[in-house]
Protein backbone atom coordinates (compact mmCIF):
# COMPACT_ATOMS: atom_id res chain seq x y z
CA UNK A 1 0.00 0.00 0.00
CA UNK A 2 2.47 2.16 0.89
CA UNK A 3 4.39 1.41 -2.12
CA UNK A 4 1.79 2.30 -4.40
CA UNK A 5 0.99 5.50 -2.61
CA UNK A 6 4.68 6.72 -3.31
CA UNK A 7 4.46 5.64 -7.09
CA UNK A 8 1.54 7.64 -7.16
CA UNK A 9 3.20 10.53 -5.29
CA UNK A 10 6.22 10.11 -7.84
CA UNK A 11 3.91 10.06 -10.80
CA UNK A 12 2.03 13.10 -9.38
CA UNK A 13 5.02 15.51 -9.31
CA UNK A 14 6.59 14.73 -12.35
CA UNK A 15 3.35 15.67 -14.16
CA UNK A 16 3.34 18.95 -12.45
CA UNK A 17 7.25 19.42 -12.97
CA UNK A 18 6.46 18.88 -16.55
CA UNK A 19 3.34 20.46 -17.11
CA UNK A 20 5.76 23.64 -15.83
CA UNK A 21 8.21 23.47 -18.29
CA UNK A 22 8.78 25.46 -21.73
CA UNK A 23 9.04 23.42 -24.70
CA UNK A 24 12.07 22.53 -26.06
CA UNK A 25 13.77 23.34 -29.26
CA UNK A 26 14.89 21.06 -31.67
CA UNK A 27 16.97 21.85 -35.18
CA UNK A 28 17.90 25.07 -33.12
CA UNK A 29 14.29 26.93 -33.53
CA UNK A 30 13.56 29.32 -31.00
CA UNK A 31 9.63 29.66 -31.92
CA UNK A 32 7.00 27.44 -33.36
CA UNK A 33 3.67 28.77 -35.01
CA UNK A 34 1.18 26.34 -34.75
CA UNK A 35 -2.09 26.17 -36.99
CA UNK A 36 -4.01 23.93 -38.16
CA UNK A 37 -1.71 22.73 -41.07
CA UNK A 38 0.66 21.78 -38.49
CA UNK A 39 3.48 23.52 -36.95
CA UNK A 40 6.05 25.63 -38.13
CA UNK A 41 9.54 25.51 -36.54
CA UNK A 42 11.47 29.07 -36.99
CA UNK A 43 14.86 29.74 -36.07
CA UNK A 44 15.65 33.83 -35.56
CA UNK A 45 18.73 35.51 -36.91
CA UNK A 46 21.16 36.76 -34.25
CA UNK A 47 22.19 39.80 -36.88
CA UNK A 48 19.14 41.23 -36.59
CA UNK A 49 18.78 41.55 -32.92
CA UNK A 50 16.03 44.51 -32.65
CA UNK A 51 13.57 41.98 -34.56
CA UNK A 52 14.85 39.13 -32.63
CA UNK A 53 14.02 40.44 -29.26
CA UNK A 54 10.79 42.58 -30.31
CA UNK A 55 9.53 39.21 -31.85
CA UNK A 56 10.32 37.21 -28.81
CA UNK A 57 8.31 39.61 -26.95
CA UNK A 58 5.67 39.74 -28.78
CA UNK A 59 5.54 35.50 -28.47
CA UNK A 60 5.76 35.98 -24.89
CA UNK A 61 3.25 38.20 -24.20
CA UNK A 62 0.86 36.19 -26.25
CA UNK A 63 0.28 38.85 -28.64
CA UNK A 64 0.21 36.85 -31.50
CA UNK A 65 -2.02 34.00 -30.14
CA UNK A 66 -5.38 33.63 -32.55
CA UNK A 67 -4.16 36.32 -35.06
CA UNK A 68 -4.87 35.09 -38.67
CA UNK A 69 -2.34 34.61 -41.45
CA UNK A 70 -4.44 37.45 -43.24
CA UNK A 71 -2.83 37.24 -46.64
CA UNK A 72 -1.93 34.96 -48.90
CA UNK A 73 -0.27 34.66 -52.05
CA UNK A 74 0.51 30.81 -53.79
CA UNK A 75 4.15 31.27 -54.91
CA UNK A 76 5.02 34.48 -52.93
CA UNK A 77 4.66 34.43 -49.28
CA UNK A 78 2.33 33.98 -46.89
CA UNK A 79 1.49 37.12 -43.68
CA UNK A 80 0.09 38.07 -40.21
CA UNK A 81 1.00 39.61 -36.96
CA UNK A 82 -2.01 42.06 -38.02
CA UNK A 83 -3.92 42.90 -33.85
CA UNK A 84 -6.57 43.77 -36.04
CA UNK A 85 -7.14 39.71 -37.57
CA UNK A 86 -8.58 38.42 -33.82
CA UNK A 87 -11.77 37.77 -33.82
CA UNK A 88 -12.27 39.64 -37.50
CA UNK A 89 -15.53 39.24 -39.71
CA UNK A 90 -16.02 37.66 -42.54
CA UNK A 91 -14.36 39.52 -45.71
CA UNK A 92 -13.36 42.49 -43.50
CA UNK A 93 -10.29 44.07 -45.21
CA UNK A 94 -7.18 43.48 -43.16
CA UNK A 95 -3.04 44.56 -43.31
CA UNK A 96 -3.24 47.77 -41.32
CA UNK A 97 -3.02 47.07 -37.95
CA UNK A 98 0.00 47.31 -35.75
CA UNK A 99 1.31 48.09 -31.78
CA UNK A 100 1.72 51.49 -32.73
CA UNK A 101 5.51 51.78 -33.30
CA UNK A 102 8.25 50.59 -36.09
CA UNK A 103 11.46 48.73 -36.04
CA UNK A 104 14.45 50.29 -37.43
CA UNK A 105 15.62 48.26 -40.55
CA UNK A 106 18.38 45.99 -40.25
CA UNK A 107 19.57 44.89 -43.69
CA UNK A 108 22.22 42.08 -44.07
CA UNK A 109 23.10 41.27 -47.52
CA UNK A 110 24.13 37.78 -45.78
CA UNK A 111 20.28 36.84 -44.97
CA UNK A 112 18.04 37.02 -48.10
CA UNK A 113 14.42 35.95 -48.83
CA UNK A 114 14.65 32.67 -49.93
CA UNK A 115 11.91 29.91 -49.47
CA UNK A 116 11.23 30.03 -45.68
CA UNK A 117 12.50 32.96 -44.50
CA UNK A 118 10.37 35.47 -41.97
CA UNK A 119 10.84 39.12 -42.91
CA UNK A 120 9.01 41.98 -41.75
CA UNK A 121 6.28 43.82 -43.19
CA UNK A 122 6.30 47.24 -43.97
CA UNK A 123 4.81 50.48 -45.17
CA UNK A 124 5.71 51.14 -48.77
CA UNK A 125 8.53 54.00 -49.67
CA UNK A 126 6.46 56.72 -50.36
CA UNK A 127 5.68 57.33 -46.87
CA UNK A 128 8.66 55.20 -45.25
CA UNK A 129 11.87 55.83 -47.14
CA UNK A 130 13.87 54.46 -44.31
CA UNK A 131 12.42 50.95 -45.22
CA UNK A 132 11.29 51.01 -40.93
CA UNK A 133 9.47 47.45 -40.09
CA UNK A 134 6.50 47.03 -38.91
CA UNK A 135 6.24 46.42 -35.38
CA UNK A 136 4.48 42.95 -35.64
CA UNK A 137 3.56 42.25 -39.36
CA UNK A 138 5.32 39.70 -40.76
CA UNK A 139 5.78 37.09 -43.88
CA UNK A 140 7.30 33.55 -44.62
CA UNK A 141 8.60 33.13 -48.06
CA UNK A 142 7.27 30.67 -50.50
CA UNK A 143 8.25 32.33 -53.40
CA UNK A 144 9.17 30.24 -56.45
CA UNK A 145 12.36 28.34 -58.28
CA UNK A 146 14.50 30.91 -60.28
CA UNK A 147 16.86 30.02 -63.84
CA UNK A 148 19.86 31.67 -63.83
CA UNK A 149 18.56 33.97 -66.75
CA UNK A 150 15.71 35.24 -64.82
CA UNK A 151 17.57 36.02 -61.78
CA UNK A 152 20.19 37.86 -64.21
CA UNK A 153 16.59 40.04 -65.79
CA UNK A 154 15.55 40.41 -62.18
CA UNK A 155 19.23 42.14 -61.06
CA UNK A 156 18.43 44.58 -64.54
CA UNK A 157 15.54 45.37 -63.60
CA UNK A 158 15.77 46.33 -60.12
CA UNK A 159 18.82 48.44 -61.35
CA UNK A 160 16.86 49.74 -63.67
CA UNK A 161 13.90 50.61 -61.26
CA UNK A 162 16.35 52.13 -58.88
CA UNK A 163 17.85 54.25 -61.19
CA UNK A 164 13.69 55.75 -62.38
CA UNK A 165 13.83 56.43 -58.87
CA UNK A 166 16.34 58.42 -58.31
CA UNK A 167 15.63 60.78 -61.58
CA UNK A 168 11.59 60.87 -59.94
CA UNK A 169 13.30 62.26 -56.85
CA UNK A 170 15.50 64.12 -58.79
CA UNK A 171 12.82 66.09 -61.02
CA UNK A 172 10.35 66.01 -58.09
CA UNK A 173 12.78 68.43 -56.34
CA UNK A 174 12.02 70.83 -58.73
CA UNK A 175 9.32 70.48 -60.08
CA UNK A 176 7.36 73.72 -58.94
CA UNK A 177 10.81 75.23 -60.76
CA UNK A 178 10.26 73.50 -64.21
CA UNK A 179 6.37 74.43 -64.35
CA UNK A 180 7.01 78.05 -63.79
CA UNK A 181 9.38 77.75 -66.68
CA UNK A 182 6.49 76.54 -68.97
CA UNK A 183 4.04 78.87 -68.07
CA UNK A 184 6.02 81.42 -68.50
CA UNK A 185 6.76 80.18 -72.05
CA UNK A 186 10.76 79.75 -71.61
CA UNK A 187 11.73 76.97 -73.74
CA UNK A 188 14.96 77.12 -73.68
CA UNK A 189 15.31 77.74 -70.31
CA UNK A 190 13.42 74.80 -69.55
CA UNK A 191 14.92 72.27 -71.58
CA UNK A 192 18.86 73.33 -70.22
CA UNK A 193 17.41 72.91 -66.92
CA UNK A 194 15.90 69.55 -67.59
CA UNK A 195 19.12 68.35 -69.22
CA UNK A 196 21.29 69.58 -66.41
CA UNK A 197 18.54 67.89 -63.51
CA UNK A 198 18.93 64.73 -65.72
CA UNK A 199 22.70 64.94 -66.10
CA UNK A 200 23.07 65.22 -61.46
CA UNK A 201 20.66 62.39 -61.44
CA UNK A 202 22.49 60.38 -63.92
CA UNK A 203 26.07 61.16 -61.97
CA UNK A 204 24.21 60.00 -58.67
CA UNK A 205 23.04 56.84 -60.06
CA UNK A 206 26.57 56.45 -61.27
CA UNK A 207 27.96 56.39 -58.08
CA UNK A 208 25.57 53.41 -56.97
CA UNK A 209 27.02 49.87 -56.21
CA UNK A 210 25.85 47.44 -58.66
CA UNK A 211 23.14 45.06 -57.05
CA UNK A 212 24.82 42.18 -56.65
CA UNK A 213 23.73 38.72 -55.67
CA UNK A 214 26.04 35.76 -54.41
CA UNK A 215 27.03 32.45 -54.84
CA UNK A 216 24.95 31.64 -52.31
CA UNK A 217 22.03 33.64 -52.93
CA UNK A 218 21.54 31.91 -56.75
CA UNK A 219 21.94 28.32 -55.36
CA UNK A 220 19.14 29.10 -53.01
CA UNK A 221 16.93 30.83 -55.89
CA UNK A 222 17.53 28.52 -58.32
CA UNK A 223 17.15 25.13 -56.62
CA UNK A 224 14.70 25.56 -53.14
CA UNK A 225 13.19 28.84 -54.96
CA UNK A 226 12.78 32.40 -53.12
CA UNK A 227 11.71 35.95 -53.73
CA UNK A 228 14.75 38.19 -55.04
CA UNK A 229 13.28 41.16 -55.46
CA UNK A 230 12.51 41.43 -52.19
CA UNK A 231 15.91 41.45 -51.30
CA UNK A 232 17.78 44.67 -49.93
CA UNK A 233 13.81 46.28 -49.23
CA UNK A 234 12.55 44.02 -46.32
CA UNK A 235 14.42 43.04 -43.24
CA UNK A 236 14.82 39.47 -43.38
CA UNK A 237 15.30 38.20 -39.70
CA UNK A 238 14.78 34.35 -39.10
CA UNK A 239 13.97 31.13 -41.38
CA UNK A 240 11.86 27.76 -41.12
CA UNK A 241 14.44 25.09 -40.12
CA UNK A 242 11.13 22.72 -39.64
CA UNK A 243 7.49 22.81 -41.71
CA UNK A 244 8.56 24.08 -45.38
CA UNK A 245 5.62 22.03 -46.20
CA UNK A 246 2.98 23.39 -43.25
CA UNK A 247 4.04 26.45 -45.06
CA UNK A 248 3.12 25.20 -48.93
CA UNK A 249 -0.17 23.73 -47.72
CA UNK A 250 -0.72 27.54 -46.03
CA UNK A 251 -0.11 29.05 -49.47
CA UNK A 252 -2.62 26.77 -51.28
CA UNK A 253 -5.87 27.49 -49.47
CA UNK A 254 -8.71 29.56 -50.80
CA UNK A 255 -8.35 33.30 -50.71
CA UNK A 256 -10.96 36.11 -51.58
CA UNK A 257 -10.35 39.33 -53.61
CA UNK A 258 -7.82 41.00 -51.38
CA UNK A 259 -6.31 37.96 -50.99
CA UNK A 260 -7.55 36.88 -47.53
CA UNK A 261 -8.25 32.78 -46.95
CA UNK A 262 -11.66 32.21 -47.00
CA UNK A 263 -11.54 30.24 -43.98
CA UNK A 264 -9.24 31.87 -40.97
CA UNK A 265 -6.18 30.41 -40.54
CA UNK A 266 -5.61 31.02 -37.27
CA UNK A 267 -2.19 30.87 -35.62
CA UNK A 268 -0.19 30.49 -32.17
CA UNK A 269 3.34 31.31 -31.44
CA UNK A 270 5.09 29.73 -28.44
CA UNK A 271 8.76 30.30 -27.81
CA UNK A 272 11.18 27.64 -27.16
CA UNK A 273 13.96 26.96 -24.96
Amino acid sequence: MKKSISLLLVAILFIGFSCGQTEKSTNGADVKIETEFGDILIKLYDETPKHRDNFIKLVKDGFYDDLLFHRVIQGFMIQGGDPDSKDAEFGQRLGSGDPEYTIPAEFNSTLFHKKGALAAAREPDQVNPEKRSSGSQFYLVQGRTFSNDEIDDMIYKMESQRAQAIMRKHFTSFQEELNQLRTDGKQEELSIRIAEIREDADAEVAQLDPITISKQQREAYSTIGGYPSLDGNYTVFGEIVEGLDVLDKIAAVETDNFDRPVADVKMKVKVLD
